[in-house]
């Protein structure tokens, strides 16, 4: 039962598996972005470039599942409580700014799909060299396949600068809290063990 409580989230604080994903995710996708950005500048004919698209996208696939994933555990475990004192406009953007990233984070992954799908070129996807992916129907509205694939891949970035910025605000909030409100929103994801509250500075 300790075990199933440590996996599991309490009203109090996040448990391991939920900690797990959130670190995880933010790593892949920090690298991710990096990674996107330094693909820009390749020669797309160049023999590296092929080994470094298909790793992209094979984390890319890693980071959807992980999304889905992690939504499902979400809504079978739900998150611990914000604290109380927490203002109700706080409460509302913290919603938001959630609804946000998990949007985005099935966003990203699926408008990269959709890109490499419309891509007139035809390479295949396959996963980590192995699991091989099928391209995704590209709605025709979109035109030509070359055209498709420039707006999904501007869409794409996009989506990706969407991110970064929610990242942004999302740790900018948790230090908020953490040095001003002096409250355990950012150590109950840090850690599984019981968060308190600073006490409150005086004068």
């Amino acid at each position: 039962m300790e075990t199933m409580m440590q996996i599991r989230n309490t009203s109090t604080g996040y448990g391991s598996a939920a900690i797990a994903f959130h670190w995880i995710m933010a790593a892949l996708m920090i690298g991710l972005f990096a990674v996107g950005k330094y693909m820009t500048g390749l020669d797309p004919t160049a023999p590296d470039t092929f080994a470094i698209y298909q790793w992209h996208k094979s984390f890319g696939f890693v980071v959807l599942a992980l999304a889905a994933l992690r939504l499902l555990w979400r809504l079978v475990n739900p998150s611990p409580a914000l604290p109380a004192d927490m203002p109700a406009y706080q409460r509302i953007v913290a919603h938001l700014s959630h609804a946000g990233l998990y949007a985005v984070l099935f966003a990203l992954p699926i408008s990269g799909w959709l890109m490499v799908s419309a891509s007139p070129w035809g390479i295949p996807t396959v996963l980590f060299d192995v699991i091989p992916v099928p391209h995704l129907p590209v709605p025709e509205v979109l035109g030509t396949k070359a055209q498709a694939e420039e707006f999904l891949k501007e869409v794409h970035e996009l989506l990706g600068f969407v991110l970064l910025g929610l990242v942004a605000a999302h740790v900018a909030a948790a230090l908020k809290h953490h040095f001003l409100n002096r409250d355990t929103i950012l150590k109950r994801i840090v850690s599984t063990g019981p968060a308190r509250a600073k006490p409150a500075r005086r004068g």
